[in-house]
């Protein structure tokens, strides 16, 4: 009588021991985190891609702004060309290989030109560049740089739920409240509101 067939499985070692862990001062040590670094600068033509992207990202997964629908790289080109135009400032902050982690502008608050001395200011953070200084960086260098462009007056637009930090940043720079909408904003869903804080640039 023909006997079955046994196949046999090797089990390593490894496999079914418990894997052990050393003490912690025989492991070896972890690589430092490479220090956040980073220039800042104006705005190019070719930086363009990546602010886009950084802003969709927020157009697309917050309420930090109440827009729905992302914009294209042809509405920033546009944008870039018009704000040029205008001499008003548009900074980024680059990585020593390149990458924009972040980027502030300041655009004209009302297209009536009585209002040309007054602008809303905008700061936005690539993910991985959050939680380290920097929007407090951009937001002081975008100050100065709007102040040496002549401007007088700088107004925040800042959404009503979620953003405390951004409230609380625009206040450590003497941004002061005067106003806030309530229910002006639809979006994911639920209603939205603005606070509305504004700096003098005056000296």
């Amino acid at each position: 009588m023909q006997q079955p067939a046994v196949t046999l499985v090797a089990v390593l070692e490894e496999e079914y021991e418990t894997r052990r862990v050393l003490p912690p001062h025989l492991r070896r040590p972890e690589a430092p985190e490479p220090p956040f670094t980073y220039e800042l600068r104006d705005a190019r033509p070719s930086d363009l891609p990546h602010v886009r992207e950084i802003y969709n990202y927020y157009v697309t997964n917050s309420t930090v702004t109440f827009d729905e629908d992302t914009m294209s790289l042809k509405e920033w080109k546009s944008k870039y060309a018009y704000l040029t135009k205008l001499g008003m400032p548009f900074l980024v902050a680059e990585s020593p290989n390149g990458q924009i982690l972040g980027y502030a502008l300041v655009t004209p608050w009302k297209q009536k030109k009585a209002y040309r001395f007054t602008v809303e200011n905008s700061i936005y953070l690539g993910q991985a560049s959050t939680g380290k200084g920097l929007g407090t960086v951009l937001m002081q260098a975008l100050i100065e740089r709007s102040k040496q462009a002549g401007l007088k007056e700088m107004i925040a637009v800042i959404a009503d739920q979620g953003a405390d930090a951004s409230i609380a940043m625009h206040k450590a720079f003497g941004f002061k409240e005067i106003g806030s909408m309530g229910h002006v904003g639809y979006k994911f869903g639920r209603w939205l509101g603005t606070v509305l804080m504004q700096k003098s640039l005056k000296e």
